[in-house]
């Protein structure tokens, strides 16, 4: 281990020591003052720990973040904890990045997508901010715009980056387990009506739908790269949960990703007639799929195709007000947060959707950055990829590739960068981008 991070690792043992001793010494002199001495001593702990085993504690992130316990809470115990919900996971992936930067090293990674936010901030401050969006609004969005990239500015060995990968695969599973205990004990409900019956999870059936995809991803990377069946049973586990959320366009590009990869993809690890097999036993359970959906006509993805085909998500009432919002600031936009400031949260759309967000990131991105912010993040998002996936296998360059394809399609009609199934999505790229980097970290 570097001398550097052992006397870290001393300066944090002799730090919480200290408040401990302090803490104590406060609860004799000043007992009001102790909950505070020791809140800050389990911190101190906490954060030795995390720098001491990143890779435990970021699966444990992971595996939190993808329950989207934003949604729980706000069940639960209502609306006003959505948000710092948001913030706590959000904030807890920074301060791990942080931690893996100082046991690992910082990473440059000029081309992240992330750079957008900061500038698309700073546009808006000298352009000027939208009606009513303070410059703290805007500084607290930038920062949660970046979240999720935030293991990308790290320098993580192989082991964290195995860790995750293999991580991702569980989420969706993880996420519908931790439910049943809740909904046994008729606390929250495994499935919600809408449209159909949909499969919730903790959280909502579009978030658990969102970390399918990321899931269904690290399985197909795993079967090209050591063809385990094991991968393969949670490729169809992840796929089957994914149809029960009733998502449609999540649905559709996983199918796209997972079906183009396996006819268009080389790979002696995963030869090609097992994939064939898989394939076309695919093929041959639709139209048995097609026979049998009127007597599952309950479930939303079966009740969509049989009787409505058309939008369900009221997006034809959210965009006009964001593509107004867009037409008054072309060019550079009205700063970020601008997105979450043009529907009212208490205004009758977003109460009959129960929601404020465009589902449109290039419409959000019209609003925050303009065309100029637009631009850039499409540049980066294009350029991205195709730098941090060169040095990987061709199987896995290829699927990384589809995937990073489908999630800029899939931004036409969800909101797919800034959610917490994003970082999600987000910290699993950034462990199969370390597996092909000259500058991954050793341990």
């Amino acid at each position: 281990m570097p001398s550097f991070l052992i006397r870290s690792e001393m300066h944090v043992v002799v730090s919480a020591g200290a408040l401990l001793t302090a803490a104590l010494a406060l609860g004799l002199i000043a007992p009001p003052l102790f909950g505070i001495g020791l809140i800050a001593t389990v911190a101190a702990g906490t954060g030795f720990l995390a720098l001491r085993f990143p890779t435990g504690f970021s699966v444990a992130w992971l595996w939190t973040a993808g329950m989207t316990l934003e949604m729980t809470f706000h069940d639960l115990a209502g609306p006003d904890t959505f948000q710092p919900v948001i913030a706590v996971i959000k904030g807890t992936q920074i301060g791990l990045a942080g931690l893996c930067m100082i046991r690992f090293g910082p990473k440059a990674d000029p081309l992240n997508p992330a750079w957008a936010f900061p500038v698309m901030l700073v546009t808006g401050l000298a352009h000027g901010l939208y009606p009513h969006l303070s410059a703290a609004d805007s500084m607290r969005s930038m920062i949660g715009s970046v979240a999720p990239f935030a293991f990308c500015f790290c320098r993580i060995p192989a082991r964290w980056a195995e860790a995750m990968i293999q991580a991702t695969k569980w989420v969706p599973t993880i996420a519908v387990l931790a439910c049943l205990p809740l909904a046994a004990a008729d606390i929250r409900p495994l499935f919600v009506d809408s449209g159909g019956a949909r499969l919730a999870g903790l959280g909502h059936p579009a978030f658990l739908a969102g970390v399918c995809l990321p899931a269904i991803y690290a399985c197909l990377i795993q079967l090209f790269r050591q063809g385990r069946g094991g991968d393969l049973g949670l490729l169809v586990v992840n796929f089957l949960i994914l149809t029960l959320t009733g998502a449609r366009a999540p649905f559709v590009f996983a199918v796209a990703v997972t079906g183009l990869s396996l006819v268009s993809i080389r790979s002696v690890i995963f030869p090609a007639r097992q994939r064939l097999l898989l394939v076309l036993t695919a093929l041959g359970l639709l139209p048995v799929l097609l026979l049998l959906a009127g007597g599952f006509d309950e479930l939303r993805l079966f009740n969509v195709f049989l009787h409505e085909t058309g939008n369900l998500s009221g997006r034809d009432l959210l965009w006009p007000s964001f593509q107004d919002a867009a037409a008054r600031s072309p060019w550079f936009g009205w700063g970020t947060g601008a997105g979450n400031a043009v529907v009212s949260p208490q205004g009758r759309v977003a109460q009959t959707l129960h929601t404020w967000a465009a589902h449109n990131e290039y419409l959000r991105i019209q609003v925050e950055g303009g065309a100029f912010g637009e631009a850039l993040l499409i540049a980066l998002s294009a350029g991205w990829p195709i730098v941090h996936t060169r040095g990987l296998p061709p199987a896995e360059q290829r699927i990384m590739r589809l995937a990073l394809l489908a999630l800029g399609l899939h931004a036409i009609t969800d909101n797919v960068l800034i959610s917490t199934p994003a970082c999600v999505f987000f910290a699993f790229a950034a462990a199969v981008f370390a597996r092909g980097d000259r500058l991954t970290a050793f341990e």
